[in-house]
């Protein structure tokens, strides 16, 4: 379904390269899966979702969505099939809730169409699915960080797109909050087999949540799997420079990852 082929990136000023981000990236998303990109900070996992996106586009290498290049799709149509749920969210206006999920469909309105009937029905559906539908007429500004980003998750959802990128999706909630959007996100996955790419450094989310890893450092990829063969102590040694106990968590029903110390 979607293809990162050999994706290189460096931020540029005029002629002059800056940095080099990302350098031959490589891996394959299945429609209906969670995929993570796990990296420490800066290592290119942001670059990489906004080239996806369609934010930037590569100095070398493709992004394929069922064989369509992402750079070379029309924004609106780019906009149908891919869904993005960024770090932070902030507004201008004083938005209801329900306005900023109404803000999820338009790339399928006309120039000047009004949203319809059944626009609203699909707005108040990714509310329902996300938990929110009695923050509707609330006003945005006003809700706690894990509402805010369960409301802009609902926008994702009523965007109808292919696929959800989320970039670090729990940074800046409490654990609370961090295990309520991991289990909304299994269950968007289980009930409405969304596909998703979550960039995050979150080692024990990526564990809960995803079913295959890519590890990036230094925008290389050093290793990509299904989760419980990749994300194992001796990658997670090479990906932070950590030693780390991994094990799988009977209880919990996936792994989890205690840091030990710097190696």
């Amino acid at each position: 379904m979607l293809r990162a082929v050999d994706v290189s990136f460096s931020y540029k000023r005029g002629r002059r390269t800056l940095r080099h981000v990302l350098h031959d990236v490589s891996f394959d998303v299945d429609r209906g899966t969670i995929v993570g990109v796990l990296g420490p900070n800066g290592s290119g996992k942001t670059t990489l979702v906004r080239i996806i996106a369609g934010m930037l586009r590569p100095d070398s290498g493709r992004v394929l969505l069922d064989g369509d290049s992402v750079a070379d799709l029309p924004r609106r149509e780019l906009a149908r099939r891919v869904a993005l749920v960024p770090q932070e969210t902030q507004t201008t206006f004083d938005f209801s809730v329900i306005d900023i999920v109404l803000m999820g469909r338009y790339p399928h309105l006309g120039p000047f169409e009004l949203e319809r009937p059944a626009d609203l029905e699909i707005a108040r559906n990714a509310l329902r699915a996300t938990g929110t539908e009695t923050l509707e007429s609330r006003s945005f500004a006003t809700l706690s960080g894990g509402e805010k980003q369960r409301v802009i998750i609902a926008a994702a959802l009523a965007q109808a797109s292919d696929i959800l990128l989320l970039d670090e999706p729990t940074t800046a909630l409490d654990i609370g909050y961090q295990f309520e959007i991991a289990a909304l996100l299994k269950r968007l996955n289980a009930d409405h087999g969304t596909t998703m790419v979550v960039s995050t450094h979150d080692l024990n989310l990526a564990a809960a949540l995803c079913e295959r890893v890519v590890l990036i450092k230094s925008g290389h990829v050093i290793a990509h799997g299904p989760t419980a063969e990749t994300l194992t102590a001796h990658n997670i040694r090479l990906l932070y420079d950590v030693d780390a106990d991994v094990q799988f968590h009977e209880r919990a029903g996936h792994l989890t990852v205690v840091p030990l110390g710097r190696t």
